[in-house]
């Protein structure tokens, strides 16, 4: 059965990973998203102070991004949270307690460990550091510990007690601490005992500065050995002693060991300090742990004598790790370990304390999937009533709890989309769609009247000239075949009679080199022709340009952007609506139109190649062929293919201006003939027409421009909040 527990947490770890993956991917998703809401916000507030039109103002300041943007940070860090706990190699069981309740003790039993490693005793508070063990029966024990920077110390560490004990302004430099004296706690401070142990536990930093300060700043991970782990996170020696001062500038430690129940899998224990300390940041310490570095809790608690009841520490402690994960409610992922003492110990046998705590639980609203009695200094106890049972829980109950996890974050994820796709409406209609139509559509039908003459007669005109000209040979196409051609007989690729000779001698046959050279000179060859892809494209970015003058000039499609190359097709594509579907094809077939050399011209020329491939070749050698026959061959069968291309190059020179001529007269159909199309123009240009024609509509082209910027934004925004860019669960 261990065995077989072993492969499943192993599977479960693995089964994790992918699912962590895609939640990174949501992450940057919706970083990327609050990207655009804040440049969105940003600009809505620059409309609200420039805007005169006090409805406009109204509508602006009815959009509300920022609550969005504070639900998306809140979420990134739940989804922090969520990778974190699907990334890891482990399996985490998390040991929570306060001091003296037998938790060190425990977590010997479960590892393995001594009061070396984990320390342990009747005083309390003995752990002072976070530290994580890791089940490895191959190697021999070791620790790694990671220290506090500088900053992360005063940041962490030092600054939350100024605050919180109102001691003025924090140092901002260790040696600014460390050098200067306390500022007294204030009066009506000290006289509250919490703050007042609050402020002796920060002078505790305060006067052993000295003792930890070298090890601030110290590269980490530092490896260390078994016996140095105590010195490192304990507060004391094994006999009581507090002279150990290094954990004050430890951040965190992880101990490597062999656990004495082997077959535990990839588990890791976390164990924190003591709670009930007054070190300041400790419950916002073991929120985080538990949020993100832990699957399963156990609670320990070790009822005294004469008589023991849940306390409001208690009730305390339960809702702090309650409020770690409110995803995934805690009863179903933490146990009660009620430590039991024989009659041997110092406070003798509490069995029956345990009893009662144990039927008394649910009264006090401390909820777990069980209470476990057992003796957690006894470790086959301790690993047999507590670590198989919980492990076993772990082991069947652990991908349910994941998938309520995630699916709670996807869940909240999904109304956040709603939610900001409700705030992204109200912002596409907030600047409306422009003045009142009866105020300039007369003059705007005039205009566009005109325009549409104009463009036309230029485009009508082009046509024209195309065809006239279609069966003309194309200049850009027929200079680069003679470049091509010239190339193909001066670099010929052909060997010396040297180089053939040698050859022979490396393939031990003249017949072996004569078929190589066939298919290498082929090679060579047809690469020269490769170059008639640039005439093709001049001769086609020609055709273009002379469309492009048309739309600028004619068109007047210029004034709504710089761009006056080929790729203003493009653009005025991407400007035109999806609605205006007839208009949009037009420039679409005629931006995405291409002519290349692989689709016109290579079939027409590879089958005159023929001749130099060895199956195909009319000139076969002799029975006792040389180096000079094969030169002769070579040089006779390449001068024969250039003429057969050449030939065949001629025949397809009037090609480029039949295509330039067809493509014309297809767009020409697409957005001047087609039926419905003129409707499209008009309605294409009634929403731009304040910058088509500036000087007849400049009152309007303010606001034509600003409601052009803002939908830019909206329209990021909207892209941004896409369902799918933001699931993670299929």
């Amino acid at each position: 059965m261990s065995k077989n527990r072993t492969s499943q947490i192993a599977e479960i770890v693995d089964k994790r990973k992918p699912l962590a993956t895609k939640i990174e991917t949501v992450e940057n998703n919706l970083k990327i998203l609050d990207s655009t809401l804040d440049e969105l916000s940003q600009h809505c507030n620059r409309l609200i102070t420039q805007a005169d039109d006090v409805e406009l103002r109204g509508r602006l300041q009815e959009i509300n991004l920022l609550s969005i943007r504070e639900e998306i940070s809140a979420e990134i860090a739940s989804l922090r949270k969520l990778k974190t706990r699907f990334s890891r190699d482990t399996l985490n069981i998390g040991v929570v307690g306060r001091a003296g309740q037998g938790k060190s003790r425990l977590l010997q039993s479960f590892s393995g460990l001594s009061n070396d490693e984990i320390p342990s005793g009747d005083r309390s508070h003995c752990t002072g550091v976070r530290s994580t063990v890791h089940h490895n029966s191959g190697v021999e024990t070791y620790g790694e510990i990671w220290f506090h920077s500088e900053r992360s110390f005063l940041n962490e560490i030092v600054s939350p007690y100024y605050e919180k004990l109102a001691l003025g302004s924090r140092p901002f430099t260790s040696e600014e601490f460390s050098r200067n004296p306390l500022p007294e706690l204030p009066k009506h401070f000290a006289r509250q005992a919490e703050l007042g142990a609050m402020y002796e536990h920060l002078r505790k930093y305060h006067i052993n500065f000295d003792e930890y300060k070298h090890l601030l700043n110290q590269l980490s991970p530092q490896r260390i050995s078994k016996h140095q782990i105590r010195e490192y996170v304990a507060q004391d020696t094994p006999d009581g002693q507090r002279i150990y001062f290094n954990y004050l500038a430890v951040k965190e430690a992880r101990i490597v060991c062999g656990f004495p129940n082997a077959d535990v899998g990839q588990i890791a224990l976390i164990d924190m300090p003591g709670l009930g300390d007054t070190g300041l940041g400790d419950a916002e310490r073991l929120i985080t742990v538990l949020g993100q570095d832990v699957d399963i809790v156990l609670f320990i608690r070790m009822p005294r004598p004469p008589r023991d009841y849940w306390g409001d520490v208690d009730v305390k402690l339960y809702d702090t790790a309650r409020s770690s994960l409110v995803d995934l409610p805690l009863e179903l992922w933490s146990f009660m370990v009620l430590n039991q003492t024989h009659a041997s110990s110092s406070i003798g046998d509490n069995s029956i304390y345990c009893e009662e705590l144990i039927s008394t639980h649910k009264i006090s609203h401390i909820d777990v999937v069980r209470c476990i009695t057992a003796c957690c200094a006894d470790q086959e106890e301790a690993n047999h009533k507590i670590l198989d049972p919980v492990l076993d829980y772990l082991t069947q109950n652990i991908t349910t709890l994941d998938i309520q996890y995630a699916s709670a974050c996807q869940d909240r994820l999904k109304r956040l989309h709603n939610t900001i796709s409700l705030e992204l409406e109200k912002a596409r209609k907030a600047l409306g769609t422009g003045a009142g139509r009866d105020s300039w559509h007369p003059t705007f039908l005039k205009l566009f009247n005109q325009l549409w003459s104009n463009l036309t007669v230029g485009l009508e005109g082009l046509l024209r000239e195309l065809q006239d000209q279609r069966s003309h040979h194309d200049i850009d196409l027929s200079d680069q075949v003679n470049a091509a051609l010239q190339a193909c007989r001066e670099d010929t690729g052909i060997p010396t009679l040297e180089d053939i000779k040698i050859r022979r001698d490396i393939e031990a046959s003249y017949q072996i080199a004569y078929n190589k050279y066939l298919h290498e000179i082929r090679a060579y060859l047809s690469q020269h022709f490769l170059t008639l892809d640039d005439g093709l494209k001049r001769s086609l970015e020609h055709v273009k340009s002379q469309i492009v003058d048309i739309l600028v000039d004619q068109g007047r499609l210029g004034s709504i952007t710089n761009d006056t190359s080929t790729h203003f097709l493009n653009t005025i594509e991407q400007l035109i609506p999806e609605d205006l579907d007839r208009l949009k094809l037009g420039f679409h077939i005629l931006a995405t139109f291409e002519l290349s050399y692989r689709g016109l011209i290579q079939h027409r020329i590879r089958k005159h190649l023929d001749r130099l491939t060895p199956d195909k070749t009319p000139i076969q050698l002799s029975q006792s062929p040389s180096a000079q026959e094969i030169l002769v061959s070579l040089q006779v069968l390449h001068a024969e293919a250039v003429y057969e291309c050449e030939a065949a190059l001629n025949e397809v020179l009037c090609e480029p201006s039949e295509a330039a001529y067809a493509i014309v007269e297809e767009f020409v159909d697409r957005v001047l003939r087609a039926e419905g199309v003129k409707d499209d123009w008009q309605i294409f240009l009634e929403e731009i027409r304040a910058e088509i024609w500036s000087a007849e509509f400049e009152k309007l082209g303010e606001h034509s421009r600003l409601r052009r910027e803002w939908m830019n934004f909206v329209e990021r925004a909207l892209s941004a909040n896409q369902l799918p860019a933001i699931s993670f669960l299929d």
